[in-house]
Formats: structure tokens, C-alpha cells, sequence
């Protein structure tokens, strides 16, 4: 893709106006503001604070490309809030309720600058290789396992998620779930959806007074904490550092412990290699007789066939999942045998709860996601902050203002690499630079610098002298 710049770039080098040629992609992203001013669609949101200090200071609308030339990828029935977030700003916003089969994915992503996805959509390295032009990927959900993160750091496109706004959301649904399976709700409503009165007490308990395990406390189960203690359970919890409680919770040290001690087991942690599996015959074998699990975290968690034995054995009296190793990629009768090998024998099971990885579906928390998630990208785009990144360093310096009308942001994204600032610097040495940051992560770093009183040629031949050295993976320019 290849445009011409903005005619209304306010610099000057009236041959660098006229026949510098931009593409927003890994190799000549000189980038990418649009002259709209960035607002948030609601004070009330994430991201308001700085809308408003925005407003006060007049930030300096960084250019030179018109709006328009942003393309973007929405996949998964985004959020209207995130929608809007973007479309104000001018972007050229493409929106599709699905996701896409790989092949069908590769030839959308190839022009677009940002996409934004939620969980079913697979970003792989030969998705990744594809996007010649991506920046940047927003995942409008709590993980990141769907998106190859390191393959997308190592050629300078940043990840950014929402990892607190559905925390709320999901708290409830385990509330929800202990309580139906205790009373065996969903037993007692599927019969007499048949039909069939079954009016019994054996089996069905009150909460209070019961103790509730969650493995993983971080900010679904510390506030699933406090609502279980407000209902009357005692909580207990196992992660993997040390942690302050809410409540009256208390730590235990060991999985075995939370375990052995639970009548309700809970589960909220990440896909790691640590993690997978983490509950299988063994750990079903240390739980109580009559004891419930519930998994709202990731599909690897649990060993699935292990806890259909352990049902069907009597051992756990109910579960429930809504997550699983393997999921549809849209709606549809596709939770089969073909998908996972057990699903039948997991649907046959009685006082078990299965639910489509809903955790995080309400208007509330997709709403609040949609609107974090917009905003660091924009941020992102227009300012070159990484601020939440999950595979970049965090580099933020403050915004250009309209005091400072000839200034540029260099963003120099590189291998770390010993001797990588000495030959920075020495290319910005020359010149006034009011603010530099760096940072790294593993093999990547991000240097952001702000220079002031420069002209066109001047950041021509800045941009330049950056490509040209050996350790670039991407050079943008903001100005």
C-alpha cells in the first residue's frame, strides 16, 4: 500500500512533502495520528483522566497521515463502545460478528494496521508473517493465549488486552454456579423442562457455613472472595506467590491443602505449562468426598476425563465448566465428540453445569472492554505509549502540546542488543531531545524520544539514519 502524505503536514522540506511515500508496516511506519482529537467516549470509563488532562493541556494532534488511512480489523462481534472509540477517531473500521478461518484471516489481515479480537481467533506466526502492515493487536478479553506473543514482539507489534474490566462478571457467574450446583438447579429445571416433578432434598445444601477454594486470587478471586464471604462461606486460597487477603480469607501453602480443605473448588489462573492439567486424577483423589469444582479460567486447567471418572465414582458431586481445551469457533451444534473425544460423556453426566465460556458476556463488563481496549489503541497509534502492553516494555512520555508545534516522536523499536543506545544517540545527538525513555523485555526494547525544532528533511534523515542500523525491527514517526 502506498499513499500520499497528508497534504496538510505541517512541516517543512517541501521536497520531503511531496515525494516521501508512506506505508504503515514493519518496514516504513512513519506513523499513523489522525488529526481528530482523542476523547473518551465516557469520563466515567478507563482512560478518562487522560481525555480529560488531554483537554486541559491541548495536546498537539500528532500527524502527518490523514485519519483515513488507519485501517481496522474488528473480528467477534466487538463491543459497540470499542467501535465507536475508533470510528471518532477516522479510522477506516471494518466489522465482522464471526471469526475467520486461518486462510480466510490471512487475506483480511494483510493491509490492516490494527485488528481487533476476542478469544476464538487464532493469531498465529503464519497469521502474523501475513501482516505486513500490522501495528498492533487488541484483544478485547481477559487472555492472550490465542495470539502468538512473542512472534508479534520480535517483528514490533504490540498486544494489548483487558485484563480487570470482566472480573466483575465472572465473579458472579461462580456465585451463581455454586449455589445452582449445591440445590442441583440445573438437574431439577431439565426435568421439568420434560415434564417430570422431582421435588427432593437429599443431596441439595445451603452455602453458608461451607468453605469455598480458589486457586488463583488474583482480581476475579479476590472479588469472588468477597461475595462468597458476604453469603457466608469460608474462604480459603493457593497461588503461587504470597498475597494479601480480603477478608478474612486465608492462604494456604500448598494446592494439596486447598484441596483437601475445600467443599467448593474454584479455579482462576492462566494457561501456562505450569497450569495445564493442574487438576487431574491425582488432585480429584485429594478432594473432598461430595466436593464441587467450577473452571471459568482456561480449557487445559482440568483433565477433563479425569473428572467424568471422578463424577461418575461419586467423588465430586457437581461441576462446573465453561471453558474447554478445545472450542467452536462460532455458534452452532458443535459441541460434539469430533471437537473433544469426551463431550458426550461430559453431557451425560447428571449436576453438572456447561456453559460457552460466557464468564465475561455481559453488557457491563464487554461495554467497559470495549472501551479499555479502544483507547490503548488509539494511544497506542497516536502517541506510541505501551502502557499495558502484555509482550512490549511500557514506555509512555507525555503528550506533545501546542506549545510545541515542531516537535517529533521517534519510536525506534529494536533488538536488545549491546551497544543499540550509543548509536541512537549518537544519530539524536545533534539535535534538542526534550524527552527519551527505554525500556526492554527478553529480546525486545522500545526507546521513545520527543525532539524539538525539527523540519521535514531534518526528520527525514533521522528516520533514515534509524532504519539503517542492524538492530531495527520497526522505526515510526509521529510528528
Amino acid at each position: 500500500m502506498s499513499n500520499v502524505v497528508n497534504g496538510d503536514a505541517e512541516v517543512s522540506g517541501e521536497s520531503y512533502t511531496n515525494n516521501l511515500t508512506h506505508t504503515v508496516s514493519a518496514s516504513f511506519s512513519i506513523s499513523s495520528s489522525p488529526v481528530a482529537t482523542y476523547t473518551s467516549p465516557s469520563p466515567g470509563k478507563a482512560g478518562s483522566l487522560l481525555a480529560r488532562t488531554a483537554t486541559r493541556t491541548s495536546v498537539k494532534q500528532l500527524k502527518p497521515f490523514a485519519t483515513e488511512d488507519i485501517k481496522i480489523l474488528l473480528l467477534e462481534n466487538i463491543n459497540k463502545t470499542g467501535r465507536d472509540v475508533l470510528t471518532a477517531q477516522g479510522y477506516q473500521v471494518e466489522y465482522l460478528k464471526s471469526s475467520l478461518p486461518e486462510d480466510e484471516l490471512i487475506e483480511k489481515i494483510r493491509d490492516v494496521h490494527v485488528i481487533g479480537i476476542r478469544s476464538k481467533t487464532k493469531l498465529t506466526a503464519r497469521v502474523l508473517r501475513e501482516a505486513k502492515n500490522l501495528l498492533v493487536v487488541g484483544c478485547f478479553c481477559i487472555g492472550t493465549n490465542q495470539v502468538d506473543t512473542q512472534f508479534a514482539a520480535q517483528h514490533g507489534v504490540a498486544v494489548f488486552n483487558s485484563p480487570f474490566s470482566n472480573s466483575r462478571s465472572v465473579a458472579e457467574l461462580v456465585i451463581g454456579e455454586i449455589i445452582a450446583l449445591a440445590r442441583q438447579l440445573g438437574d431439577r429445571s431439565s426435568e421439568l423442562h420434560k415434564g417430570t416433578w422431582n421435588k427432593v432434598s437429599s443431596g441439595c445444601w445451603e452455602i453458608r457455613g461451607k468453605t469455598l477454594g480458589i486457586i488463583g486470587y488474583g482480581h476475579i478471586g479476590s472479588q469472588l472472595s468477597v461475595l462468597a464471604e458476604a453469603m457466608g462461606m469460608t474462604v480459603i486460597f493457593f497461588d503461587a506467590v504470597n498475597l494479601m487477603a480480603m477478608g478474612t480469607a486465608k492462604q494456604v501453602p500448598t494446592l494439596e491443602a486447598l484441596l483437601q480443605g475445600s467443599d467448593f473448588v474454584t479455579c482462576h489462573v492462566p494457561e501456562l505449562p505450569e497450569t495445564h492439567k493442574m487438576i487431574s486424577s491425582q488432585e480429584f483423589g485429594q478432594m473432598r468426598t461430595g466436593s464441587y469444582l467450577i473452571n471459568a479460567s482456561r480449557g487445559s486447567v482440568i483433565d477433563i476425563p479425569a473428572l467424568i471418572d471422578a463424577m461418575r465414582a461419586g467423588k465430586v458431586a457437581g461441576a462446573a465448566l465453561d471453558v474447554y481445551p478445545s472450542e467452536p469457533g462460532g455458534n452452532g451444534d458443535y459441541f460434539n465428540n469430533e471437537l473433544n473425544s469426551w463431550a458426550e460423556d461430559l453431557r451425560s453426566l447428571k449436576n453438572i453445569i456447561l456453559t460457552p465460556h460466557i464468564g465475561g458476556s455481559t453488557e457491563e463488563a464487554q461495554s467497559a472492554i470495549g472501551v479499555e481496549v479502544s483507547e490503548a489503541l488509539v494511544r497506542y497509534v497516536n502517541e506510541g505509549a505501551t502502557l499495558g502492553a502484555v509482550n512490549m516494555p511500557e514506555v509512555n512520555l507525555r503528550s506533545l502540546t501546542m506549545d510545541e508545534p515542531n516537535h517529533v516522536r521517534m519510536i525506534y523499536i529494536h533488538h536488545n542488543v549491546p551497544g543499540v543506545l550509543r548509536k541512537v544517540n549518537e544519530i539524536l545527538g545533534d539535535h534538542n531531545v526534550d524527552k527519551q525513555m527505554t525500556d526492554s523485555r527478553g529480546d525486545v526494547a522500545y526507546l521513545m524520544a520527543d525532539i524539538s525544532d525539527v523540519s521535514g528533511s531534518v526528520i527525514k534523515e533521522l528516520y533514515q539514519s534509524l532504519e539503517s542500523l542492524s538492530s531495527r525491527i520497526v522505526t515510526r514517526v509521529l510528528y
